[in-house]
């Protein structure tokens, strides 16, 4: 396939994208725009006997899942609950987040997800800003004491509180029953707090409302089904509107490009947020989809995700890269077998060489590279899961996805795609745009060859065969004598440094220059160098531009929530 400078969209046509995609289905592989819960009532009828989630133990399957967001619908329309009304959830990862997420999408509401890290001023904007007025939360002390407070002082009027308790083995729920007096004083008795149990019609009304939900509900793929908040990396998060064609969308893009027979187990971990898109896609609709088994995990924690692999044989593991450098580090990473792992995909973050090669090493299982955006519904490229893949590059575009690179300067142009330009996406799974944002929303799409393309804020290339490479982030771009530096392109030559285990590089302020080149960096433990002998060694590396003004050694860096590192917080950090 030949790339040149010509102003055109890539692929131009099917037949281009033919010529070397790599995935296995073509690019064009239709897609169907479905409802969401559509698939689960169909995962539901094929295989209501298989285990859907497993959780510390404790098996729930798909029909016994299926009947209790059935029963939590058809409570949401016996307490009023209409269409477009908005349904948050503020929950780790249990079982009853399912139940409420399908659950809530069958009343025809629409789901917002809320971090289960959220102070109560995040918790409280984000409530007030989407228009929330029911919120679902569990009895924990890290989640009750905040969603109470947002119940008093917010327009929010109903708080759901499920137990954590009732989702365990018996054994299990009994201990944490007699601890959890002394963790929490308990669910208060108040007419705007309800159990979770007395949110869930009978059984005989739900069975009904199960047989055919989709006529009296009149659900539509068009429907906004979730409102996604971003992670706010470029000022205050915005709700992304996905509709149920975007998430079912995606679910089969991503799907599609899986290599491996459908009959086999499909397992996969789950210790990375449900309440995080890329999760919401990857672990939750796509799994529910394929008919496969998530192994839920409350949290990402490196001790008890490698046990849960050793327990339960996994056999995929979505992640973030620190999470892959965690799980590395630990001492129980060495008596862990991952014989049963088919694939593990990194997306969240640059995924660095060193480490990538160091995990496949240890587990001997494949870990690839992927892209998205919450704008996106979670995914827009990923590489090859077989065959030929390009470490640096985020893979190739799944299914029914196109992209244009815009001048970096004036995105009313389109640059040629082997030369550096913002990465525009067009495609069945990208958002309808920001809840009550139509400024964030106009400034974010682009009208080219008469479609609506997506501005990513990226900067990329796409090569011979398709891939592309993430060169950097608009917004990220240092500015050094008139000079562009890209960050990450700094930090890939650091990450080469045997002693490196993470690195940022932000931009400084600069009398003369305008800014300068600062990188901060945690060491691997088994390594010990000084600032001066590492600042050293990167400059003669790095291009003139590009070369280090300071850098700092630090215990560790800032990251989000879901395990990123945060180039955001430590400028603000640093630089107040």
């Amino acid at each position: 396939m030949a790339v040149n400078n010509d102003p055109v969209a890539f692929p131009a046509t099917p037949q281009a994208a033919k010529a070397s995609y790599h995935h296995p289905c073509q690019w064009d592989a239709p897609l169907d725009p479905a409802t969401l819960p559509a698939f689960f009532a169909e995962g539901a009828r094929l295989h209501p006997d298989r285990t859907l989630v497993e959780f510390l133990g404790a098996q729930h399957s798909y029909s016994a899942l299926f009947d209790e967001a059935c029963r939590f619908a058809a409570g949401l329309i016996a307490r009023g609950v209409a269409k477009g009304d908005r349904v948050g959830l503020f929950l780790p990862n249990v079982p009853m987040y399912i139940s409420a997420y399908y659950g809530a999408m069958m009343a025809d509401a629409v789901v917002v997800n809320f971090s289960p890290l959220y102070t109560v001023a995040e918790l409280t904007h984000q409530v007030e800003d989407s228009g929330t007025k029911l919120l679902v939360t569990l009895d924990a002390a890290s989640l009750l004491p905040t969603a109470l407070e947002v119940l008093d002082t917010s327009a929010l009027d109903t708080l759901i509180v499920g137990r954590l308790a009732d989702m365990l083995p018996w054994y299990k729920g009994a201990a944490l029953r007699t601890l959890g007096r002394s963790q929490i004083e308990g669910i208060p008795d108040r007419t705007d707090v309800q159990l979770w149990d007395d949110a869930l019609t009978s059984r005989n009304y739900a069975t009904e409302l199960g047989d055919d939900w989709s006529d009296p509900l009149r659900l539509d793929p068009d429907d906004l089904a979730l409102l996604q908040y971003t992670g706010g990396t470029t000022g205050t998060p915005k709700g992304a509107m996905l509709t149920h064609a975007n998430l079912s969308s995606n679910a089969q893009q991503v799907d599609a490009i899986d290599p491996f027979d459908p009959h086999e187990d499909d397992i996969v971990l789950g210790a990375l947020p449900l309440f995080h898109v890329f999760a919401n896609t990857c672990v939750l609709n796509r799994t529910v989809l394929r008919g496969g088994t998530i192994i839920m995990l409350p949290r990402f924690v490196p001790k008890q995700v490698l046990a849960a692999i050793r327990r339960t044989k996994p056999t995929a593991f979505p992640g973030v890269p620190t999470m892959y450098q965690a799980l590395l580090d630990h001492p129980d990473c060495a008596k862990t077998d991952f014989s049963a792992m088919k694939i593990c995909i990194s997306g969240g973050a640059p995924m660095p060489g060193p480490l990538r090669d160091k995990f496949e090493a240890r587990a001997g299982v494949r870990l690839v590279e992927g892209y998205g955006l919450t704008e996106s519904s979670g995914v827009v490229s990923v590489n090859p899961y077989r065959g030929l893949r390009k470490p640096g590059t985020i893979g190739q575009l799944l299914p029914q996805t196109r992209v244009i690179l815009l001048d970096k300067e004036d995105p009313t142009k389109i640059v040629g795609v082997d030369e550096p330009g913002e990465l525009a996406v067009a495609g069945p799974q990208i958002m309808k745009g920001y809840w009550n944002r139509p400024d964030a929303a106009k400034n974010s799409f682009a009208e080219h060859l008469g479609e609506t393309w997506l501005r990513t804020g990226d900067v990329a290339t796409v090569d011979t065969d398709g891939f592309i490479a993430i060169v950097d982030r608009l917004k990220d771009m240092i500015a050094v004598g008139g000079f562009k530096v890209f960050p990450s392109q700094v930090e890939h030559v650091i990450q080469d440094h045997p002693a490196v285990k993470e690195v940022l590089v932000i931009g400084a302020p600069d009398d003369y220059r305008g800014e300068c080149v600062h990188a901060y960096v945690v060491l691997n433990e088994d390594f010990d160098t000084d600032e001066s002998a590492l600042c050293s060694w990167a400059n003669e590396r790095l291009g003139k531009h590009e070369r280090l003004d300071k850098l700092v050694i630090r215990e560790e860096l800032p990251k989000t929530m879901i395990g990123k590192l945060d180039r955001k917080a430590l400028r603000a950090e640093v630089q107040g």
